[in-house]
């Protein structure tokens, strides 16, 4: 049996740790092209100007246009190769580290997220999008990123919610690994081997697992107090931990242990216009109760994670994403997108239907509804 397991070269967190970053630019060379927006540049500048001053390296600013399109990696391409640039550097939230992925094409990347709203700054992945904001296709490249470089300070003082939404997303890697595992599906670290010399594709490793697992802990036991440090801008042992915990155990544990129901559900309430306004995390923390009510898991175990997601204020039905009602059309349409031959729903352990989706979303919500009045002062 081929395993496969992927991660970045080196992943350092720590409070003003941005202050370093020049330390790993020159591991490089002299300078850096730095794919971030205006606002993500002005919110660390002065770290910025700091560590460039500290370490003797150039850090050429690109004006990110703020979406992951073909035309602007190729424009920041171009703008890497008149400045010769030795690295590039991602800085901001998922639209610029994808960029950023796109243009270094899996080498001499920096990873910087000024947010840890999902788990995706540890992966060897990127997702493009069309001008209009359109999915356009997925990016697979040779590694990882070379380094992810987490200043907790920053992570701190970004909007709470950002925070919460990482902790909804990497909610979802232990049962995704969990269903993985007993299916003995594939997962994306065999990726682009496997998409492109025809090389077999790979199954999980006991160590994505385990980091998936270890996620779970982490976030149940450290996230009500992390969120409360954020609300309050201080770094704390929790927010340290659930840091961690959304990017690196989740990054590696989906990468490496799989995916399943979970995300897939997600895209499909993607359809849904009146969700539009939830984050990626946010959808994906209603998606996890729905994959619990598909494979039936023991009542314990699915009610220890409503409550859970209840007290750190995340979806527990369709109208906490904005859908106060759904039509049968409207759940199909939901239910089809999910089950779409590519998606990862296929990765659970028994054969999956459309109906069976539409009848897992339906209950979720009504479980999720009822806890929530429930959870209710009188």
């Amino acid at each position: 049996m081929r395993k496969a397991f992927i991660s970045p070269a080196k992943y350092v967190q720590g409070e003003d740790e941005l202050l370093r970053l020049g330390y790993f630019v020159k591991t490089f060379g002299k300078s850096a092209l730095l794919i971030a927006s205006k606002e993500d540049v002005a919110r660390v500048k002065e770290k910025l100007d700091q560590t460039a001053n500290t370490y003797e390296v150039v850090l050429v600013e690109s004006d990110f246009h703020g979406e992951a399109t073909r035309g602007e990696v190729a424009r920041l391409k171009a703008i890497a190769a008149a400045n010769a640039c030795d690295c590039i550097i991602g800085l901001g939230g998922g639209k610029a580290i994808d960029t950023a992925k796109c243009v270094a094409e899996g080498r001499d990347l920096i990873i910087v997220p000024t947010i840890v709203a999902t788990d995706a700054p540890t992966s060897h992945s990127a997702v493009l999008y069309t001008e209009d904001g359109a999915f356009d296709d997925y990016a697979y490249f040779v590694q990882s990123p070379s380094v992810v470089l987490i200043d907790t300070v920053v992570i701190a003082q970004a909007p709470t919610r950002f925070l919460v939404s990482g902790i909804g997303d990497a909610l979802s890697t232990y049962f995704e690994a969990r269903a993985t595992q007993r299916s003995f599906s594939n997962v994306n670290a065999g990726l682009p081997c496997g998409a492109q010399e025809g090389c077999p594709p790979a199954k999980g490793t006991k160590a994505a697992y385990a980091l998936a697992k270890l996620c779970y802990e982490t976030i149940l036991e450290d996230g009500a107090k992390a969120k409360q440090a954020c609300e309050s801008n201080v770094v704390s042992p929790a927010l340290e931990n659930v840091i961690e915990a959304n990017i690196l155990l989740s990054g590696l544990g989906f990468e490496s242990a799989g995916l399943a129901a979970i995300h897939a559900i997600h895209d499909g309430l993607t359809v849904l216009h009146d969700a539009h306004g939830a984050t990626h995390g946010e959808k994906v923390a209603f998606s996890t109760i729905c994959q619990l009510v598909l494979e039936n898991a023991p009542q314990k175990e699915l009610f220890e994670v409503i409550n859970f997601v209840l007290s750190i204020g995340l979806p527990v039905c369709l109208r906490d994403l904005g859908v106060e009602t759904i039509s049968d059309e409207e759940l199909t349409e939901v239910a089809e997108k999910a089950c779409i031959p590519e998606e990862s729903i296929h990765s659970m352990p028994f054969p999956i239907t459309v109906e069976q989706v539409k009848a897992a979303i339906v209950v979720a919500d009504k479980i999720g509804s009822a806890c929530k009045r429930d959870s209710q002062p009188q």
